[in-house]
């Protein structure tokens, strides 16, 4: 098989998962029509979306590793694809249906396939794996600019709940044809004139299992520092819409920065995971970090053109996150359980979207300004200023996972006994 077939195909099924960074597209209308206008509650979707995502990953990926990656692909996309279906049903009697379906059910599905693409297209490109896995997670990112459009006019013409119904339909006939084409590379595959390379340390690649794994200090370094540079990517990605349209833009223009913010991640995923073929995959983190630190304390003075600027540079900057760690992940423990070990380093940037995705919604609804109208409480305003600290909190996160990451060296070899 050519070896790019399996990477054509997981890039056009990494567009479907790319619809979970689009959530601030439904975020008001699902706070408003499910949970009273609680924005925390509706956010809580996302976060509990991206936190099993994370289980999702690492049960994949240990699935894949074992056996073989496709029918993980197609169990995945049918687990997805019910998730979103199922969510359709959610009401304001039931507004937990939407945690369980879209939340529980679809983020598990979407993580049994994640994992599963990376590590399969790595095996197949050992000899530009940085650049191979940015290709394969800006695609993602892509699908949200590809499903931002489309999720607005269905929202538009059927709304929130309905929309998800058509999303899982699209989800499933896509996963369940493009998993024939996720397969791993011939045992002992390498490219033609490939010459696997020694660290910069001299020491010798090896393949770590998950066990192994969790006993090297680099482990809980890498993971913690996961946590915490991705909270200031995923506070915007889940508030974009919100944070804009309380800026004073149009509900087109909060659109165009969803889209923005899609887009550049997606970019950012390919740079990054490039640059780090050059400069290696610590000091692009680290860049990284310092960036994302720095930027996101500038939102609140932001508004219109320069607005969406930093949007498109924070978003750029999750990107790289999400870009690197993968690479870092093989790089440092082997790719031969890559799909289960990338798995449980994720359960940081699981617990970081939990987190900051409470702490946005948090400071989001204190944010609001509320009057009575007919002895109901509604929300006519936002005082953005009231957003700052969650802000500050997600800089000195970065700050920290910054000052972690100096410590990070690579594992010894492990003992052979």
């Amino acid at each position: 098989m050519n070896r790019w077939l399996p990477i054509i195909a997981a890039v056009v099924i990494q567009f479907c998962l790319g619809t979970a960074y689009i959530w601030s597209v439904f975020q008001t209308g699902i706070a408003n029509k499910l949970f009273n206008g609680d924005n925390a509650s509706a956010a809580l979707t996302f976060s509990i979306l991206l936190g099993t995502l994370t289980l999702g990953s690492t049960i994949g990926g240990r699935m894949q590793d074992k056996h073989t990656p496709r029918p993980v692909v197609f169990w995945g996309g049918l687990i997805l694809g019910f998730g979103f279906i199922l969510a359709s049903f959610a009401s304001p009697a039931f507004p937990w249906l939407l945690w369980v379906a879209y939340g529980v059910t679809g983020g598990f599905g979407m993580g049994m396939i994640y994992s599963t693409l990376i590590a399969t297209c790595q095996k197949w490109f050992p000899d530009k794996r940085g650049l191979i896995t940015g290709i394969i997670v800006s695609a993602l990112g892509f699908g949200g600019v590809i499903f931002t459009p489309i999720a607005r006019a269905l929202i538009g013409s059927v709304g929130e709940l309905q929309t998800f119904m058509w999303l899982g339909i699209i989800f499933i006939v896509v996963t369940v044809i493009g998993s024939f084409f996720i397969i791993n590379p011939p045992v002992g595959f390498k490219p033609e004139g490939f010459v696997p390379k020694k660290s910069k340390s001299n020491l010798i690649q090896q393949d770590f299992t998950s066990l192994e794994m969790i006993k090297t200090p680099q482990f809980y370094i890498v993971t913690v520092t996961f946590l915490l540079a991705c909270m200031a990517g995923l506070m915007m990605i889940g508030f974009t819409a919100p944070i804009a349209i309380a800026k004073g833009l149009t509900a087109e223009v909060a659109a165009t920065g969803v889209m923005t913010i899609a887009l550049f991640n997606a970019f950012g995923r390919v740079f990054w995971g490039w640059l780090s073929d050059k400069i290696g995959r610590k000091n692009t983190l680290l860049l990284l970090l310092l960036i994302t630190a720095g930027v996101i304390l500038l939102v609140n003075m932001a508004d219109g053109l320069m607005l969406l600027v930093l949007i498109a540079v924070i978003g750029f900057s999750y990107g790289g996150f999400l870009g690197v760690f993968p690479v870092l992940t093989a790089e440092y423990w082997g790719i031969k359980n890559m799909g289960s070990n990338y798995g449980i380093i994720l359960l940081g940037f699981g617990i970081g979207a939990i987190v900051s995705s409470y702490i946005a919604g948090y400071y989001k609804n204190i944010s609001n300004v509320v009057e009575m109208v007919d002895g109901v409480k509604k929300v006519i305003g936002t005082d953005l200023s009231k957003m700052q600290p969650a802000f500050i909190i997600a800089s000195a996160a970065a700050i920290l996972g910054f000052l972690l990451l100096v410590t990070l060296k690579h594992p010894k070899e492990k003992s052979l006994k």
